[in-house]
């Protein structure tokens, strides 16, 4: 990559942008997490059975984009939590569904109540005139598209 062309420059800056936007979200759902005493993972997957009842564990590594293995490590630890309950299927036997305990749709509840990183998005938002924030979603979703375009 030549760091002089003004294309890779403009490259660079975007790329760091979105990783050091994604950093500061990241960190403030970690802080909220914690505050639950949950780990990254087991809150969005908790927030992701709590919303989808009976949901099973391949949909959640599709939602989520995590490896099964992972989805599964962190299953266990929400079931030894007393967070979530396996329900075995009454058609076939090897489907597991996942949903919350009470006190896990608890958590969860809290979890969205407190939601750090939307907070300070908001906070974020409402110091940025209403039409910058429609065209900065407008470009965003073009240049999702164009990232889905690119061929390797």
């Amino acid at each position: 990559m030549d760091y002089n062309n003004i294309k890779v420059t403009q490259a660079a800056e975007m790329v760091q942008s979105f990783i050091t936007i994604s950093r500061t979200l990241t960190k403030f759902t970690l802080q909220n997490a914690t505050s639950l005493g949950l780990t990254l993972q087991q809150m969005g997957i908790l927030n992701t059975i709590s919303s989808s009842p009976e949901i099973m564990l391949k949909e959640i590594t599709n939602k989520l984009q995590l490896p099964k293995s992972t989805v599964s490590v962190n299953v266990d630890g929400l079931v030894t939590l007393g967070l979530v309950d396996r329900i075995t299927s009454g058609e076939d036997r090897r489907e597991i569904h996942l949903t919350s305990t009470a006190k896990g749709q608890e958590l969860s509840r809290k979890s969205s109540q407190n939601a750090l990183s939307y907070r300070a998005m908001i906070f974020a938002l409402e110091k940025i005139p209403e039409e910058d924030i429609q065209f900065l979603l407008q470009i965003h979703k073009e240049l999702l598209t164009h990232l889905h375009d690119f061929k390797l």
